[in-house]
């Protein structure tokens, strides 16, 4: 959107670099994303508060933190300016229509399929856009999204921070244990059983509502559950199963899509479904993403796909 004034104080650029270090709280990341150097983005924070007449960050040899009122300040600009360039976005995309090239990721045991279908549809719909598919991980996939490089992403709900889309697809949830475990035995289990037997944990640095919902720290009658071990991926968690670390909960299709011979999956009968869809971040909401989120539905919905 160039870098004329902006609001009558602010350019567009001093924003950037503004709300840029109030996420990354480090001078030379900040400068990274912004592509400028640190002693830039050093001389316009100086400006910014000169203007504002007051400290907007601490800033010591080793923090860099927001002060109150620098907190106040991006919390307020963040959205007026995710709204400004989502309505620049969505008046460039009514000019242009749906071309252009779509990224699309999925993340999960049977989210595959769900984008195949989608993406054939799509492509008989939109044969001027290209698609690019790829398997996202844990650790890329909300970055991806923030950063543009990945437009949408079919993956399982609570997605925190990102738009859910319509959900694709539903599936009971079980517990991954060993072949050697005593719940190996048996036909169901409670989630009641995560207090008796140390589950799996997931990283630390995946979102908390994500986390809350697989792995919770109480059982639904108030009971503190045992805490296994962390996790970096999905195999991980899986082989610290298979050796007997700790139980882990999964959805339906890993059993179809993740077979192992030194595991059981066992129905968790009292626990709700796992969802999950397409996840786009709001400020992306472009025809293209939304015309892809129509294909995925459609297609799913469709028994001829």
């Amino acid at each position: 959107m160039g870098t004329g004034c902006w609001n009558g104080m602010l350019e567009r650029q001093e924003i950037d670099v503004l709300l840029a270090l109030a996420e990354e709280l480090h001078f030379g990341r900040t400068a990274a994303r912004v592509r400028l150097t640190t002693g830039q983005v050093s001389k316009i924070l100086k400006r910014i508060e000169r203007r504002c007449g007051t400290d907007l960050f601490e800033r010591t040899s080793r923090v860099v933190r927001l002060t109150p009122v620098g907190a106040t300040l991006t919390s307020e600009l963040r959205p007026l300016v995710e709204g400004i360039d989502a309505a620049v976005r969505r008046a460039v995309d009514a000019g242009r229509g749906v071309t252009g090239v779509i990224r699309v990721g999925f993340m999960g045991a049977g989210t595959e399929q769900l984008v195949l279908n989608a993406v054939n549809l799509f492509a008989a719909r939109h044969p001027e856009c290209d698609v690019h598919i790829y398997e996202a991980q844990y650790q890329d996939s909300r970055p991806s999204l923030v950063d543009g490089t990945t437009d949408v992403i079919v993956a399982a709900f609570p997605y925190p921070g990102m738009v859910e889309g319509p959900v694709l697809m539903s599936e009971p949830r079980l517990l991954a244990v060993s072949t050697r475990h005593p719940l190996a035995r048996h036909d169901s289990v409670s989630v009641e059983v995560f207090a008796d037997h140390p589950v799996v944990q997931l990283p630390t640095d995946m979102a908390e509502e994500f986390r809350r919902d697989r792995t919770p720290a109480r059982t639904p009658s108030g009971r503190p559950t045992l805490k296994g071990p962390v996790g970096a991926t999905f195999g991980d968690m899986l082989t610290l199963a298979a050796l007997g670390k700790g139980v882990y909960p999964v959805g339906a299709y890993a059993a179809r899509y993740r077979p192992r011979p030194d595991l059981v999956y066992v129905p968790i009968h009292d626990a709700p479904p796992i969802r999950s869809g397409p996840v786009w971040r709001a400020t992306n909401d472009t025809a293209r993403v939304r015309a892809f989120v129509r294909a995925a539905v459609d297609a799913n919905l469709d028994p001829n796909f």
